[in-house]
Order: structure tokens, then sequence, then C-alpha cells
């Protein structure tokens, strides 16, 4: 079966909850097969990203993501908190001090910082042995994203400039992300990097002076990410994403003069990361995305493609409840 023909179950962050996971693929029939689960005939499971850091069963997670990429029932892109786990634990070969690229071994805010959003994910796979190593490997396997012909998958935003420069770069499915290639998406102002960030964590825009965004965690930020796919917006705030109850500290900004926006051309597109929260939906017949924060409360959701050009409500598909206690 050629891809154009296969049919995808395309998946959102699962944060390490496995319990959700579970419950997710038996309700739409993929079956327990050793470590992993057996897809329908036809089908293919799709995980959008984001399968580590806050849950309480990380390794679960791993196990079934892994063990059904490799039976080829289910491929998986990176999410910004793979990137992370993977600069986390390398050792920038610049500093002098052997620091990560992800700063974690000093005392400064930074690096407080980055531990304690990593904090859960240490603790279970213990932090530097064998099997942290192993993991951060398979993390760098993972594509950063997935043209399949029919539909296109990304974790944050998909641009088609940052896809083709990452293509040129060598980082694409199918190949492992290089030590050369880390360097360069760490480097800053770099290429790589710009098209790195834009793929896993989405567009970030600066926020006019004197406006700030305080995010689920309580940390302070002066930039907004923005739903740019959003072109039929005519305010900015109506693109902003910004946690509940922050959104009228963004009414009235002007828009961006770098910021242009237009419809979504060719495949639907599928996201994750932006933890949408209440009743899931589509943002429009070309782009669903699929976080509707299963680290909290929120149901983990799925969408059922069958080589539809134009999504539809009708075709999500998710659970609140996990398999089994958290």
């Amino acid at each position: 079966m050629n891809e154009l023909t296969r049919a995808y179950d395309l998946i959102g962050d699962i944060h390490g909850h496995a319990g959700k996971m579970e419950a997710l693929l038996l309700a739409m029939g993929y079956m327990p097969s050793g470590r992993g689960y057996k897809a329908p005939e036809g089908r293919m499971a799709v995980f959008l990203g984001d399968l580590i850091d806050r849950g309480p069963q990380q390794l679960r997670v791993l196990e079934i993501a892994r063990a059904m990429v490799e039976s080829g029932d289910a491929l998986s892109i990176m999410g910004n908190h793979e990137f992370n786990a993977i600069g986390y634990l390398t050792v920038h070969p610049k500093s002098p001090e052997g620091e990560c690229y992800r700063p974690n071994r000093g005392s400064s805010a930074k690096c407080l910082k980055n531990r304690a959003q990593h904090a859960a994910f240490l603790e279970q796979v213990g932090e530097g042995s064998t099997q942290h190593h192993e993991w951060v490997r398979w993390f760098r396997s993972l594509p950063p994203f997935l043209d399949l012909g029919g539909l296109r998958a990304v974790h944050g935003c998909w641009d088609d400039e940052a896809v083709a420069l990452l293509k040129q770069a060598g980082w694409m499915p199918g190949s492992v992300l290089s030590d050369e290639l880390l360097a360069a998406a760490y480097e800053p102002s770099g290429r790589v990097r710009w098209a790195r960030e834009l793929l896993t964590c989405g567009l970030e825009l600066p926020l006019s002076e004197g406006r700030y965004i305080v995010d689920k965690a309580g940390h302070r930020h002066d930039n907004v990410r923005v739903a740019n796919w959003r072109h039929w917006a005519e305010e900015f705030h109506q693109l902003a994403l910004v946690p509940k109850g922050q959104e009228e500290q963004l009414r009235g900004m002007e828009w961006p003069a770098e910021l242009v926006i237009s419809a979504i051309e060719g495949s639907p597109i599928f996201v994750g990361h932006h933890w949408f929260t209440g009743h899931p939906l589509i943002e429009s017949p070309k782009l669903a995305c699929l976080d509707w924060s299963a680290a909290a409360d929120g149901p983990l959701v799925a969408y059922r493609w069958d080589g539809e050009q134009e999504l539809s409500n009708n075709k999500l598909f998710w659970v609140r409840e996990s398999r089994h206690a958290d």
C-alpha cells in the first residue's frame, strides 16, 4: 500500500500519559502487540511529538511509540520537548565549563528553569543512565516534519521555506540529527536554528512594549505564539495563542508589520504544541491542531484521516479517561 492510499490516525501531544495513549489506541481499533500496538489493516498512527515531560508514565509512552515505529505501525515526528532533551544531555563542544547546549549544570535562573521543566523525565529515565542516553539517541532519529503526500505533519507550524532549508541541510525523514546539525540548530541567528524553532515551536513574535504573557508555569514572556494559519483574522489578538484569561491583554495591539498570512494551499496540515482547551474542533478545512491539553485535564485527540483534502470535525476522535489510573 503506498503512502497516498494509506489511512492515518494523527495523535496529539501525549506528554507521558500512557493511560490516555493506550485508551485512545484501543478505542480506535489498535490491538496490543508485544510492547506496542498493531494498527488496523490499512491504517497507521502518526505521533505529533512531545511524547515526554510532565506525565507519570513517560517510559511506557516511549516504549509504545518506539515499538510501533519499528514494527511499521506508526510514524513519529520530533516535538520541542524531544529536541530539548537532546540539548539537555549533549555537552556544547565550545563551552569552557562543559555546559550542555541546553544549560542545566549551573545555578543560573535559566539552568534552574531547564532542570525544572525536564525533572519528571529525568526522574523516570534515570538522569545520566544508559537508558537516558539510549532514548536521547532515538530522539535524534525523529524527523522535524513529515510530508506524506496527502497530508503534512509538524509539531509547531508548517513553513515551506523552513522545510526546504532543513531538507537541504540533510535533516529530514530517514536521517539522524548529526552533531554538526545539532550545533547548527543552536547557532544564534543561524538559519537552521530559525527553521527548527519555527517547525517545532511555531511562530513567536515580540509583544509591544509593556505587554506580557504569563504561561501555565507562571513564567513571564514578552513574546507570544501566533496562529499564522488563521488567514481570516482581522486583528492581531485573533492570532495570539495565549493562556485562557489573558486574551484581553492583546486586544488593540497593532498588527506587526513583518507578519503576512495567507490561506493554506495544498495538502492539509496537522500540528500539536499549542495547548488548546475546550471541545476539540479543527481550525479550518486545511489545518487541525491536535494538542488539547492531554497533559492536564484535557482529552488526548486524534484525527482519523482517510485521504480527504478538506478536514472536518466529524473525523476528530478523542478520549478523556485513561485506560488505567495515572
